[in-house]
């Protein structure tokens, strides 16, 4: 039996099998993982009454299929969102919180840095697919850090329902909050993966929020990665050590 059981929750872009395939490999026999895909994808069109209860609804109906009561959560991205709601409004349920670099964490006590972002970030929705994606990618990079070479070849199918379903996570943030209070009651362990070429005025102040209201915090920079090649594909083995720790202790 595994000593650990565990719900992967991806980003806007990358399906869950790839964005954590490397992960889950190196974290071994002994951990029950499961790459839990976006409900955002659930159909060929973000369905009309998208929202991140419609997230945290699809992680816990995840869990209750599998009988885990509780369970370890690690988001990434939009995920690192959902597992923020999700710890908000259930915190029973998460027996500890990964957060690799959460794109969203309430509007609660935000800079007038990271609010700038956002600010930026609302111009995407009167931009064609193709720029939209571009600016949505730079917006997430310290200034100066390039876009990462798209590979090659033809886009993937997939990449198909990307724009929309970036315009409807974006969406949701405007029309959500989460509370700090609800959030000051997580009391079980939480880790912070911050790359350290990401845009500081996002995810570092993204981290610096979320230090104030939860009482056990570890956040680990990983200086040479960004949001685009972020620490659990490019270090799983570093990112697997993180986590094992991470669990092991909440159980101690």
């Amino acid at each position: 039996m595994a000593s650990f059981r565990v719900i992967l929750v991806p980003g806007i872009v990358l399906p869950a099998d790839l964005a954590y395939g490397a992960l889950i490999a190196a974290l071994g026999s002994d951990v029950e993982a499961v790459a839990k895909e976006l409900e955002v994808y659930a159909t060929p069109e973000p369905p009309q009454n998208y929202s991140l209860e419609l997230e945290v609804a699809g992680v816990l109906r995840e869990a209750d299929s599998r009988g885990w009561e509780q369970f370890h959560l690690v988001g990434y991205s939009g995920g690192g969102a959902v597992s923020l709601a999700l710890a908000a409004t259930h915190p029973e349920r998460p027996a500890s919180l990964a957060l690799l670099e959460p794109a969203w964490a309430g509007t609660w006590d935000q800079s007038p840095a990271e609010a700038a972002v956002w600010s930026q970030a609302d111009k995407l929705h009167g931009l064609p697919p193709e720029e939209s994606m571009a600016v949505f990618m730079q917006l997430q990079l310290k200034p100066g850090v390039p876009l990462p070479a798209p590979p090659p070849g033809d886009p993937p199918p997939w990449m198909t329902t990307r724009p929309a379903g970036i315009r409807a996570i974006m969406r949701a943030f405007e029309q959500d909050d989460i509370d700090p209070e609800a959030l000051s009651r997580f009391d079980r362990p939480v880790y912070f993966a911050l790359g350290g070429l990401s845009n500081p005025d996002q995810f570092g102040e993204i981290a610096k929020r979320l230090r104030r209201v939860f009482r056990d915090f570890e956040l680990e920079v990983f200086e040479e990665r960004h949001h685009f090649d972020p620490p659990h594909r490019i270090e799983p083995g570093r990112v697997a050590r993180a986590l094992t720790a991470l669990w092991r202790r909440s159980e101690g």
